[in-house]
C-alpha cells in the first residue's frame, strides 16, 4: 500500500507546488512509483510538469464529479515512474457543489483508493487555503508534509496549522502524522533566514526536515517550461536539495 502524503500549507508562495513536482520527480528518479494529485483549481503542478491544459480528457474534478474512474484521469508525464491526476479550474466547483453532500470531506480518499496499491508514494499539492479541497486532502491522506518559507510570519502560521491538523485528527483521521516540516526560499546571505530556521528547528525539533530548499533561480524558471528541475538543471542547488530530500524521505521508510 502507498503512502498519501499532503503537502499543505494555507499560506500561498511556500513551495508546495515547487515541492510536490520535484520531491515527486526525484522520487521518481529512484525508480519508485510516484502519483502527484493536483488539488489546486490554479493547476500549476499540472503546466508545471508540462501538461497541456487543452489536451486533459479527465481531471480530478471529473472525478469528483463521478464523470469518470480514478483511472480515467490519471496521466503519464515526461518521467518513468511519475504520474499526475491533473487538475482544471473547473475544480473552483467542488467547494460549493458538494457544501450539503453527506461525507463530502471524506470523498478525496475514496478517489485515492483504488490507486493506492500501483504507487509507493501519493503526493497531494493542497491549495493556498483550508477549505474543502485542503480538508479532503487532510482526510486522505497517512501524513503531511509543511513548506514553510523562511520569512518573518513562519512560526505564526505555521502554529495556525498544527492546530487546524489536531481538529482534522480529533473528528476525521485520528492516525494523521507529520512527516516533516520542510524550510523553502532559504538564502544564506540572509540573517532572517537563519534566524527563521533556528526558531522552526528549536519549536519543532525531528520533525523538521534536515534538507533546506534554498532561494534558487532555476528552481523559479523551471515550471515555465513545464519541467521539474532534475530536467531543466540537475547540477543547480535546487535540484540537489530535492534530490537530498527525496534520499532523507526514503532512508527514513526504509526503502533503498
Amino acid at each position: 500500500m502507498g503512502s498519501i502524503v499532503a503537502i499543505v500549507n494555507q499560506k500561498g508562495g511556500v513551495g508546495k507546488t515547487t515541492t510536490a513536482i520535484n520531491l515527486g520527480a526525484s522520487l521518481a528518479l529512484a525508480e519508485k512509483d510516484i502519483l502527484i494529485i493536483d488539488t489546486d483549481p490554479q493547476g500549476n503542478s499540472t503546466s508545471g510538469l508540462g501538461i497541456n491544459r487543452d489536451e486533459i480528457n479527465n481531471s480530478l474534478y471529473d472525478v469528483y464529479a463521478g464523470r469518470c474512474t480514478s483511472d480515467e484521469a490519471v496521466m503519464a508525464t515526461s518521467i518513468e515512474h511519475l504520474e499526475i491526476m491533473p487538475s482544471t479550474i473547473d475544480l473552483l466547483g467542488v467547494d460549493i457543489e458538494l457544501v450539503g453532500k453527506e461525507g463530502r470531506e471524506g470523498i478525496l480518499s475514496q478517489i485515492i483508493s483504488p490507486l493506492r496499491k500501483r504507487y509507493q508514494y501519493i503526493l497531494i499539492d493542497c491549495p493556498p487555503s483550508l477549505g474543502l479541497l485542503s480538508l479532503n486532502a487532510l482526510v486522505a491522506a497517512d501524513s503531511v508534509i509543511i513548506p514553510v518559507q523562511c520569512e518573518y510570519y513562519a512560526l505564526e502560521g505555521l502554529s495556525l496549522l498544527t492546530k487546524t491538523l489536531q481538529r482534522v485528527r480529533n473528528s476525521y483521521n485520528p492516525t494523521l502524522e507529520i512527516k516533516g516540516i520542510l524550510l523553502t526560499m532559504f538564502d544564506t546571505r540572509n540573517s532572517l533566514s537563519h534566524q527563521v530556521a533556528q526558531e522552526v528547528r528549536r519549536h519543532f525539533g525531528e520533525s523538521v526536515f534536515e534538507t533546506v530548499i534554498p532561494r534558487n533561480v532555476a528552481l523559479a524558471e523551471a515550471p515555465s517550461h513545464g519541467k521539474p528541475i532534475i530536467l531543466y538543471d540537475v547540477r543547480c542547488n535546487g535540484a540537489q536539495s530535492y534530490l537530498s530530500l527525496a534520499k532523507e524521505i526514503l532512508n527514513e521508510n526504509g526503502f533503498r
